[in-house]
């Protein structure tokens, strides 16, 4: 009786695209994808903006900037949401984006388009989080598959669409348009938005933690403490990511004093136990770091593969990375049809399916088997990562108290963004020390291939305690 009682509840339960909800749906979709498409289409017309505004020397800085503000921007949304919930936070976040663009898209000289890039990241940083605060919020358990299959789609989209529209644009107009052209849509999103954040308030009085018995796990720091340790966290990838380029005495140099700031900023930042992946929600942050370090690695460097090892055009080596995309968002949208299924089952699975991709592409790297099996083999990829991602995001909501939500939710981002940066640093690392494409591809490979394997054999430490 108890089930089909909580089946009729769901019957009657509006949905994500109900009359009351449809507005929060839509603005949370445009603010991922407004953050997604600069993430992704800027890139297209940085040579031009540099071009017009510096030297190839200073390519690098618009990325750094807009990335060591995004993690400052996490780690302080986090904390900030939690202590005083998601709706200050999604209202000054898209602002303070939307200020970055409107100064980057005016920029005249470099310092100023540095300036625009830091609050972009400040701005997405914090409304990264802040959405996710949002979800738990707004969203019944039963709806947040469906939303955080909508947020892949949101992310997905942009990985199609932005580097060739930020192409056109930059060469029909101008590249101050690829910034520009985004305001009104964070206007809009804005708007819709605001409803749903109106009434919101603090997080309710802390309950104890989802995972029973096992304790929750040690908050990260307050006040004063967070500021300097999400400002260590900002310098320490960055520079982490400066030193895997530059593979000499200086890079050494900065890799170890980034390290030395890091360290202790993560220890600060990410609940203790994530390295360890201890059960609970320690280890699915450690899930977020590894499926990003598996994924995204490899989607930086299959087109160099591509082109390099197999001759392919740079148009032609896009083609397996729209496959994975839309793998990926078919995966995320069949995830979101089985609410009822176990996460950290389905973890594992997107992390076998991962891991299998990623084998197929090591005699593809070696040059041993045809290029073209690349796009079967990261299209699988793709399927594995809809489901995965999905599943983490759901799982970092369901072991969070109602106070921990936005600190976990920053752990997990601030994670994503580390192991990104640092495997696309090896990666660089590795075709410096081995040269030849054909010879270093391959061993990355099997080294995220790796990651991917260490996420399935860990997948089962996320599993929710049974209820009583």
């Amino acid at each position: 009786m108890v089930g089909t009682a909580g089946g009729r509840a769901a019957e009657r339960e509006p949905g994500v695209w109900s009359a009351g909800r449809a507005p929060t749906t839509v603005g949370i979709l445009l603010l991922i994808s407004l953050t997604a498409f600069e993430s992704m289409g800027v890139g297209t017309a940085m040579p031009d903006v540099v071009a017009d505004l510096g030297g190839i020397d200073q390519y690098a800085w618009p990325f750094v900037s807009f990335l060591a503000a995004a993690v400052f921007g996490t780690a302080f949304g986090g904390r900030w949401c939690d202590a005083r919930g998601p709706r200050v936070p999604l209202v000054i976040a898209p602002a303070v984006f939307g200020a970055g663009l409107l100064v980057a898209g005016t920029a005249s000289t470099m310092a100023v388009l540095l300036t625009g890039r830091v609050l972009q990241g400040l701005g997405a940083g914090v409304g990264g989080v802040a959405v996710y605060v949002l979800v738990a919020a707004v969203y019944s358990a039963r709806q947040r598959p469906v939303v955080f299959g909508l947020i892949s789609s949101a992310w997905v989209v942009p990985s199609l669409t932005g580097p060739p529209l930020a192409g056109l644009v930059s060469e029909r107009l101008s590249w101050h348009w690829v910034f520009l052209g985004l305001l009104p849509l964070v206007g809009l999103a804005l708007l819709l938005v605001l409803p749903a954040v109106r009434g919101l308030g603090p997080p309710a009085t802390p309950r104890s933690h989802p995972a029973g018995g096992a304790g929750r796990p040690a908050r990260p720091g307050r006040g004063a403490r967070l500021v300097v340790a999400a400002l260590g966290a900002a310098a320490g990838v960055s520079g982490l990511s400066w030193a895997l380029e530059n593979l000499d005495v200086r890079g050494a140099l900065a890799g170890v004093a980034a390290l030395v700031v890091l360290v202790p900023s993560l220890r600060a930042l990410l609940p203790r136990g994530v390295f360890a992946a201890r059960t609970g929600i320690a280890s699915v942050v450690a899930a977020r770091g590894l499926v990003a370090g598996a994924f995204f690695t490899v989607g930086a460097f299959l087109p160099l593969v591509l082109t390099a090892t197999h001759g392919w055009s740079l148009t032609e080596a896009g083609v397996p990375l729209i496959v994975a995309s839309l793998g990926w968002s078919g995966a995320a949208a069949w995830q979101a049809r089985h609410p009822d299924r176990d996460r950290s089952a389905m973890l594992r699975a997107g992390f076998a399916t991962i891991a299998a991709g990623q084998a197929g592409l090591v005699p593809v790297a070696a040059g041993w088997w045809p290029g073209w099996l690349a796009i079967g083999f990261w299209g699988l990829a793709g399927l594995g990562m809809g489901v995965a991602f999905s599943a983490i995001a759901y799982l970092t909501l369901a072991h969070s108290a109602a106070d921990d939500v936005g600190s976990h939710s920053s752990a997990a981002q601030l994670l994503d963004q580390l192991a990104t940066a640092s495997f696309i640093g090896l990666g660089g690392a590795m075709l410096v020390l081995l040269g030849s494409p054909d010879v270093a591809m391959p061993v990355l490979m099997v080294v995220v291939a790796a990651l991917a394997l260490a996420g399935a054999a860990t997948a089962g430490r996320t599993r929710l305690p049974e209820p009583g």
